[in-house]
């Protein structure tokens, strides 16, 4: 009987109900017949959990979120690290990275990797990490350290938040990586130079077993009439790169004589202000704000809305979304789509044929975009009926997730060698 493939996955937190696509590739890999190992930065935080976390198999391990945490963990590493030949190789390393990145941040990075390195089995010989940015760096320190291989899956704020320096040292030193938009391959390429060939375009789609069939058919509602508004659903973190501030500036343009609702699901930082602004807005009877949900729950908001909205734009700081997953399971939903031609999201939504897109940041032109959309049924209908038909026919994700596995499974047998 051929053992399974062990395979240690970095992570930044375990399990988050924003990050979908982490769980859904954990969970096909396992299917795949990998023995995962999951090895995160910080605790869960999350009041739910998707059925996808519960159908994961993979043992969890979390490394010290703040040093002076696990002072006894951080020693044994340093220990088990001050006689091993290549300690030199990772202070230089470390130490031109915290000349130009001088932070605690930093230093925790590498507290970390000690712990990561001391208590991963040596009989594992590759590591995989999600996110370019502080998880990439405790996956590469390790793997420095004792000799391992690594590769990474970048995907919006990674990409966008570090330093080109970081970026590209980090892209030099892995076997690979991947990312699932095409900008956001086109600026890890560049920032690589000649290391660029060895990042690869990869979606991550959906696993549409996991969907049921769209609702049949959808009332004809308008807007005109108070007692049937058009039912409106966003779904994301309450953070800057999501757009709700531009959302709820545009459902305040919309007349009053417009009726629709809002349901929101999402959890995040700017939740109390968008909630008080909503109030100032008048808009706070019209909206319910959900917080986060497990994914059946945001199944059934999907089902039971009338369109899709999801403003997204830059962030203070650079942050941006890459493809945002929740636009292909609004899809599978047969929803309209609303959203902006920004970061990945042109690559999934076409304008005009299987959803409508304005222009980032610009409330305006959103609240025409909604007005026309909350006015036509008709064109909803046909809209969600092109988007469904995409994501099935160009976004499912087993193409996607064999690639993954085929180049994972490479890693291991070289690691071994």
């Amino acid at each position: 009987m051929t053992a399974r493939p062990r395979l240690p996955i970095v992570v930044k937190g375990y399990p988050r109900l924003s990050e979908t696509f982490i769980a859904q590739e954990i969970l096909a890999l396992e299917r795949c017949g990998f023995e995962i190992e999951i090895w995160s930065l910080r605790h869960p935080t999350d009041r739910y959990l998707h059925p996808m976390h519960a159908a994961i198999r993979a043992p969890r391990h979390y490394l010290p979120e703040y040093l002076h945490h696990a002072p006894l963990r951080v020693m044994r590493g340093l220990l088990r690290a001050l006689p091993n030949p290549r300690f030199g190789a990772l202070l230089r390393v470390f130490w031109a990275d915290f000349r130009r990145d001088v932070t605690l941040n930093r230093v925790r990075r590498l507290g970390q990797a000690l712990v990561l390195a001391a208590e991963l089995d040596p009989a594992l010989r590759h590591i995989h990490v999600h996110f370019l940015h502080t998880p990439a760096s405790v996956a590469r320190y390790a793997a420095l350290l004792t000799g391992r291989s690594f590769s990474f899956s970048a995907h919006a704020k990674d990409i966008w938040t570090i330093p080109d320096w970081e970026r590209g040292e980090k892209i030099a030193a892995a076997a690979w990586g991947v990312t699932c938009t095409r900008e956001g391959w086109n600026e890890l390429r560049r920032v690589a130079g000649a290391a660029g060939e060895r990042v690869h375009l990869l979606y991550h789609g959906l696993d549409l077993a996991r969907f049921p069939a769209p609702p049949e058919a959808r009332p004809p509602r308008d807007g005109r009439d108070p007692t049937a508004p058009v039912q409106l659903v966003t779904v994301g973190r309450a953070v800057g790169k999501k757009g709700f501030d531009d959302l709820l500036a545009a459902l305040g343009r919309l007349p009053a004589d417009c009726h629709w609702r809002l349901v929101h699901i999402g959890s995040g930082p700017l939740l109390p202000a968008l909630k008080a602004e909503a109030a100032r807005l008048g808009l706070a009877e019209r909206i319910e704000w959900r917080g986060g949900r497990p994914q059946d729950q945001v199944i059934e908001a999907l089902r039971a809305a009338d369109l899709f909205v999801l403003p997204s734009k830059p962030a203070a700081g650079g942050d941006r979304d890459g493809l945002p997953n929740v636009l292909m399971e609004a899809a599978t939903q047969a929803l309209p789509l609303l959203s902006t031609r920004f970061a990945g999201v042109p690559e999934f939504v076409a304008h005009g044929e299987n959803g409508l897109l304005m222009p980032p940041g610009d409330p305006e032109a959103l609240a025409a975009a909604l007005a026309r959309l909350i006015a036509d049924p008709a064109l909803r209908a046909a809209l969600g009926m092109a988007a469904a038909r995409r994501v099935r026919a160009e976004f499912s994700f087993e193409a996607g997730i064999a690639q993954l596995s085929e180049r994972l499974a490479a890693s291991l047998d070289a690691a071994r060698d």
